[in-house]
């Protein structure tokens, strides 16, 4: 079995939008666990746009919080912020109300007993490689063939590939190990193969929140469920119902000592119990039972009214040691 997966690093472009997007809606649970958010950024060439819908007693300088994470994100020059927000509609916000879904849906979770993160080799190591770029553009993209590495890409904007470079220094120690046996690292390594790259950012591209939906969930080789995750608050089942079914997944991979496990599950709006809630172990489906998959069950279960959601957009929204994790 060959699979490959990529990430990004917290400086691409689209990378940078989820996180101003996941941003605005921290500081907003900050001041107000019940908000209500879904916040859309589409950045490009000196100008960050920022839409969508958001009820709440907060008050964020959405400028602001756009401008910071920017920063925060490797980019020094100054950038504009337009800004296009307007409440929630209220046919939507009556369902979630009577504790309804925000919206119908099918959401997917997976836990597999090959790496330590529950989540597939090709999914961690590219990870690993794009933490190590730090704040600027890139990605990384990893092969791997029944355990073992057989193809490494990394694209790095004014990168460093020095041996004292930190993502040299991750490559030697995650890849190193795993690579083919015959197989060098100088044959397996493809760095910058489009050749000199400085310019990057939107400086070169646009980014756009959840444009990113295969480094966000489990990669490509796992279904994908709902849309994107980063800009919604809990109540948008596409985010909280995802976290559970992760959780579920995980759940069930311990206590059954399984292989692989899948979770779906599915909403119609404005109701609150799922149309289907089902588990799928080494092959084998059955029901779920035990959890109360009601919104807002989940998002009292889970804690998802508490800030913390900038920090899931950076690298993966499952893995990396988050409540729905474990």
């Amino acid at each position: 079995m060959i699979r490959t997966a990529e990430s990004v690093s917290i400086g691409h472009p689209d990378k940078v939008c989820d996180q101003i997007s996941d941003a605005i809606l921290d500081a907003c649970l900050t001041q107000d666990p019940n908000s209500r958010v879904a916040i859309e950024v589409l950045g490009g060439h000196g100008i960050i746009n920022v839409t969508g819908e958001l009820t709440t007693k907060a008050y964020v300088n959405i400028r602001e919080i756009a401008k910071n994470v920017y920063k925060d994100c490797g980019y020094k020059e100054e950038i504009g912020v337009t800004v296009n927000v307007v409440e929630q509609s209220p046919e939507i916000g009556s369902g979630v109300d009577n504790d309804g879904a925000g919206d119908q849906g099918i959401m997917v979770g997976y836990a597999t007993s090959e790496t330590k993160e529950f989540l597939p080799l090709e999914m961690v190591l590219a990870r690993k490689l794009t933490k190590a770029m730090g704040a600027r553009d890139g990605k990384a993209q990893v092969t791997v063939e029944d355990g073992k590495v057989i193809s490494v890409l990394t694209s790095v904007c004014n990168g460093d590939y020095s041996e004292k470079s930190e993502l040299t220094k991750i490559v030697k120690k995650e890849i190193v190990p795993l690579l083919k046996s015959g197989l060098t690292l100088k044959k397996a390594w493809l760095q910058n193969p489009n050749g000199k790259w400085t310019i990057g950012g939107f400086a070169a591209d646009t980014g756009l929140t959840g444009r990113k939906l295969a480094v966000d969930n489990y990669g490509p080789n796992i279904p994908l469920g709902g849309g994107c995750f980063s800009g919604k608050d809990a109540t948008k089942v596409d985010r909280s119902a995802a976290y559970m079914a992760r959780r579920i997944a995980v759940d069930y991979l311990k206590k059954r000592k399984a292989q692989e496990v899948y979770v779906h599950i599915a909403y119609a709006i404005g109701l609150a119990e799922p149309l289907m809630a089902v588990v799928t172990i080494d092959g084998v489906q059955e029901a779920i039972k035990g959890y109360d998959l009601k919104p807002q069950s989940i998002i009292k279960t889970l804690k998802l009214k508490k800030p913390q959601f900038r920090e899931t957009a950076k690298y993966g929204h499952f893995g990396n040691g988050f409540t729905w994790d474990s």
